[in-house]
């Protein structure tokens, strides 16, 4: 939090996103404390890359939101998902700023400050709430149509992206969250909470993956369908 309020360089990583010293070294420190813990464990995080065995192994993103977080913008997180045989199976959320914390662990549900979470219920997407991140990003992909022609049938439309779309929706205060451009850290820990919340997680060609750079996250009930309207398939 000591770079949040201020002090901090803003440098453009190859792919012209942010990058600032809190991401270097929230990813550094949270990496040294889980490698005196689990000395055996790999990892995988945004600033750093591959280190390690990766049949186990964390998945980290020090800062999930750094726009958000250089704007000071109370929107962002930290991400530590725990990646066993290729499924993640633990996950916390942390934004410092508000203090909430989300986390879950595979058989043993998902919680927000101590409380159990649970998808919402409903089942007609004429009701639904549809979240989305970034409508540029969106619009770059084949899916734009489909994702209109979604949105068309949906009651409302919010963009809550980042990591706080996927706790609204494990909240169960939306029903639908589709995301573009996405890195295997930017959604390790969300999966395991979605899920276990009661959701459903795939990419958009249905696969449970957090490999394939697309997400449409929902309660389960209208995952059919509003994978059918955003893929025309």
């Amino acid at each position: 939090m000591k770079y949040y309020r201020g002090g901090f360089e803003v440098t453009l990583k190859p792919d012209q996103t942010p990058v600032t010293q809190a991401d270097r070294e929230g990813e550094q420190a949270i990496t040294a404390i889980l490698r005196r813990a689990f000395p055996d464990h790999g990892f995988l995080g945004e600033e750093f890359g591959e280190q390690g065995p990766t049949d186990r192994r964390w998945i980290i993103d020090p800062i999930d939101g750094t726009k958000n977080f250089v704007r000071g913008i109370p929107v962002w997180a930290i991400l530590i998902g725990l990646e066993e045989q290729g499924e993640v199976t633990t996950g916390v959320v942390l934004n410092p700023a508000s203090g909430e914390c989300f986390w879950a662990r595979k058989g043993e549900g998902a919680f927000c400050d101590g409380e159990r979470l649970r998808v919402s219920d409903l089942d007609r997407l004429g009701a639904a709430t549809v979240l989305h991140s970034d409508l540029g990003l969106l619009r770059a992909t084949s899916c734009w149509d489909g994702f209109v022609r979604l949105v068309d049938a949906a009651s409302r439309t919010r963009g809550f992206g980042d990591y706080y779309g996927y706790g609204l929706l494990a909240q169960g205060r939306a029903e639908i969250y589709a995301e573009v451009d996405l890195k295997p850290w930017d959604i390790a820990a969300v999966k395991i909470l979605v899920e276990e919340a009661g959701g459903r997680f795939t990419d958009f060609s249905g696969r449970p993956t957090i490999y394939g750079g697309t997400v449409l996250a929902s309660n389960g009930r209208l995952h059919d369908e509003a994978l059918r309207l955003l893929t025309g398939r």
